[in-house]
């Protein structure tokens, strides 16, 4: 997932405005462009309204311009790493996520997104929280996987979230950048 994450850099907000020689130059067609700032648009609105835990929303909320670049990377190396999962299973000759051996209860999407969401276990000091959420360009370590499974259909199925659950996004509002 890390290496898809920094792969996704290169075609985040940021990067996005270099060619493939790696000069700052305008490649998009006013079209493709128009259609990545209104899917960033969207990354934007949705961090924007996350608060990590214990923090008081009316005071502090995740700044979705600042953590765009690091979101993006986050969508990105997700998507990438389930992409890779599938096509590492069809060369064993498993077709699907859902055709995968299910190991100790659990699914291969279900490993995957679980062992994804084990790597940003963290616990924060509500000082320490305040001060990182306002200046680190990276989203509170909770929404790095909260904000970023809500955006892939992938979890959708693994763990059967319907709408009224907690972290259920209608699909017409999932963020899809590049994938």
């Amino acid at each position: 997932m890390v290496i898809g994450h920094e792969i996704g850099h290169g075609f985040d907000d940021k990067g996005s405005r270099y060619d493939g020689t790696g000069a700052l130059n305008n490649w998009w067609t006013d079209e493709d462009y128009e259609e990545f700032n209104k899917r960033t648009h969207a990354l934007v609105e949705q961090y924007n309204a996350y608060t990590p835990v214990g923090l008081d929303p009316e005071k502090f909320r995740v700044n979705g311009e600042l953590t765009l670049g690091e979101n993006i990377g986050d969508l990105a190396g997700l998507s990438i790493a389930i992409e890779a999962y599938k096509i590492a299973l069809e060369q064993q000759g498993i077709n699907s996520l859902e055709d995968a051996p299910v190991l100790d209860g659990m699914s291969a999407a279900q490993r995957l997104l679980w062992s994804t969401a084990q790597g940003w276990r963290t616990k924060s000091r509500p000082q320490h929280a305040e001060m990182m959420i306002s200046v680190d360009p990276h989203s509170p370590d909770e929404f790095r996987v909260n904000g970023t499974v809500r955006n892939i259909d992938e979890f959708y199925t693994a763990f059967g979230v319907t709408e009224g659950d907690q972290l259920y996004l209608p699909p017409e509002e999932r963020v899809r950048i590049w994938l």
